[in-house]
């Protein structure tokens, strides 16, 4: 697995290269900004957390523009400039239904859910039922007599909040068993479970969901709230 990964980054970066080639032969660097960005990688035996609200806050700064309606983004525009060496104490993460990821300057700290991985619910103005390719036969459950209506926190953005209780089949990404609560130092070190650092993170990612508000329920299925 790990070779295979291997050679899809040499074969991107060989592509990655011919790009770059064009805009050096149209001398185009003067009115050319590229942005290398990843939707994930492959977990190969790590744990880790991605994050994308910074690139779409840089991009607004860069391009003049403000959004809307609240994010949570940091512009890294200082950092790009040379003007501060960080935007942000802390990085939030996670998949639906998954472990939540809190990251700071010299650890990361995945919480996982409690037992039940309840309560759950999900929060979308684009509600789909587009079928998972490499799953045919697997669709997401539709909004039932349960939806309802209410508004992304600190704006006015209509979303619709469906619930799910012990008895629905989660989407397939909340599926898997969880390996429990899980540090790590820089150096991709796992501390214990029971250390100091746990305490202090659990603390931090407590505070951090608090400060985007969000959902309480979010706070139950940790067993934090």
């Amino acid at each position: 697995m790990r070779a295979q990964y291997g050679a899809k980054l040499s074969m991107i970066d060989h592509w990655l290269g011919r790009i770059l080639d064009v805009v050096d032969r149209n001398d185009a660097w003067d009115t050319t900004a590229v942005v290398l960005c990843t939707d994930h990688g492959h977990y190969l035996g790590e744990r880790g957390a991605h994050h994308h609200l910074d690139l779409h806050a840089t991009l607004c700064e860069v391009f003049g523009v403000t959004p809307e309606h609240r994010t949570h983004g940091h512009s890294l525009v200082p950092v790009l400039e040379g003007r501060a060496g960080s935007v942000r104490e802390w990085a939030l993460g996670g998949v639906w239904g998954r472990e939540v990821h809190v990251v700071d300057a010299t650890r990361t700290f995945a919480k996982a859910p409690i037992a039940s991985n309840r309560p759950l619910s999900m929060y979308s103005n684009r509600w789909s039922t587009m079928p998972v390719r490499a799953f045919p036969d697997v669709r997401l459950p539709r909004p039932d007599e349960r939806a309802r209506l209410e508004r992304v926190p600190g704006t006015t953005v209509p979303v619709i909040r469906q619930p799910f209780d012990q008895s629905d089949p989660l989407p397939f990404w909340a599926g898997g068993a969880f390996g429990g609560d899980l540090l790590y130092d820089l150096g991709g070190v796992p501390e214990g479970a029971d250390s100091a650092g746990v305490a202090e993170m659990t603390e931090l990612l407590v505070e951090a969901l608090r400060s985007v508000e969000a959902p309480a329920e979010q706070l139950v299925r940790l067993g934090l709230g």
